[in-house]
């Protein structure tokens, strides 16, 4: 193959079991494998993680259905569910998210249909401005859905809105506090066994930590080796919190070329060589996820040395310097993501000469890409 992501077994386990040994040894843990399990291949990261955690999270029914084709285990839907498509999504045993009574009274009409009880964990929006119930509503709408004789709330959860680029963790706490309401609210209104859960990865490292504080987590960037901050891994980093990256991304030198004097390289001439240059092609580009961004301000690794992106990144190629380089030649191997040799380019450097998050770096890439699992 000219072009993959190496995907690595085990820096995928090691990174979970880091996570779950900071944990209290109870805690559950939903991995979050949405996005095509942020970039690195839903279904190998499924398999490996299969014997391992409680739960899968994703995103959609499209996601659901692809989770199904390879495993058996719970699955969380986080993400908006058509009405449409409701019933497929109970069919195909999802733990479907409540956040309205009209949907809930769907859910209800559904699991009477297929004779069944859906499970379902609530959304509170605690602070955060997005999907889920007020606090303020809790109350009225604990009530209402005690109602329902064929759902099962199994959990009530919310989400950290600033939690991981911060020293400041006031708003966090006012978030925490107003979940802890939520949950007495619900078991005050019938739900007395229900479970609860805020973090994903950044909480479970500034919050949950070892205290045992939540019964289940939701960790997904710390899954991938990467690090919801440099804040937190800065504060964290250390022999126990050692996350090793997941992914490489590797391709090859399509052609070698020697360009002469005042020679434009890509569209825009937006490069122009002042002396004679040694340059190698790389056949990937903006729709591999390579982003458009990186042209004359990223560096693949060759033969484990930097070389710098001359010119623009195009839709399928872009063009680096290898004059300092002896010896390269087509099909010598060229990573853009991940380690060769002594060197490595990691999500973080991308996304800092993209003025952006590690979490973008990985999720574009195209998930045409066939990913290797190593």
């Amino acid at each position: 193959m000219l072009s993959y992501l190496e995907i690595s077994n085990g820096n995928l386990i090691h990174n979970f079991k880091t996570l779950r040994d900071f944990l209290d040894g109870k805690t559950k843990i939903v991995s979050v494998v949405k996005a095509n399990a942020y970039g690195h291949g839903q279904d190998e990261v499924v398999e490996i993680l299969e014997p391992l955690t409680d739960y899968f999270g994703i995103d959609d029914i499209e996601e659901l259905r692809r989770l199904r084709a390879v495993s058996k285990k719970p699955a969380l839907v986080l993400g908006y569910v058509a009405k449409e498509e409701l019933e497929e999504a109970v069919e195909l045993d999802a733990i479907l998210v409540v956040y309205d009574l009209e949907r809930a009274g769907i859910l209800d009409k559904i699991g009477k249909k297929t004779g069944r009880k859906v499970k379902t964990h609530v959304k509170i929006d605690a602070a955060l401005g997005r999907q889920g119930i007020l606090v303020s509503e809790a109350d009225f709408f604990a009530g209402e859905l005690a109602k329902f004789e064929n759902i099962e709330v199994e959990a009530v959860y919310a989400h950290f809105a600033n939690i991981e680029d911060t020293s400041d963790f006031s708003h966090a706490q006012k978030q925490i506090e107003e979940f802890r309401k939520a949950v007495e609210i619900f078991k005050e209104n019938g739900f007395g066994k229900i479970m609860s859960h805020i973090s994903a990865t950044s909480g479970v490292l500034a919050y949950d930590q070892d205290k045992g504080l939540s019964d289940i987590v939701r960790p997904g960037i710390g899954l991938y080796g990467m690090w919801p901050s440099e804040d937190l891994r800065k504060k964290l980093e250390s022999g126990k919190l050692d996350f090793k990256p997941v992914m490489r991304w590797v391709s090859h030198v399509a052609q070698v070329k020697t360009l002469p004097p005042n020679y434009s390289i890509g569209y825009g001439l937006t490069y122009v060589t002042e002396v004679a240059m040694k340059v190698a092609v790389i056949p990937q580009g903006y729709s591999d996820g390579y982003d458009r961004g990186l042209s004359n301000k990223g560096e693949v690794l060759i033969g484990g040395t930097r070389c710098p992106v001359l010119g623009r990144v195009a839709m399928n190629i872009f063009v680096v310097d290898v004059s300092h380089l002896s010896g390269v030649k087509a099909e010598d191997e060229a990573v853009l993501l991940g380690g060769q040799g002594d060197e490595f380019i990691t999500a973080e450097e991308l996304a800092g000469k993209l003025e952006t998050i590690n979490y973008e770096i990985t999720t574009r890439i195209s998930p045409l890409l066939p990913r290797v699992v190593i």
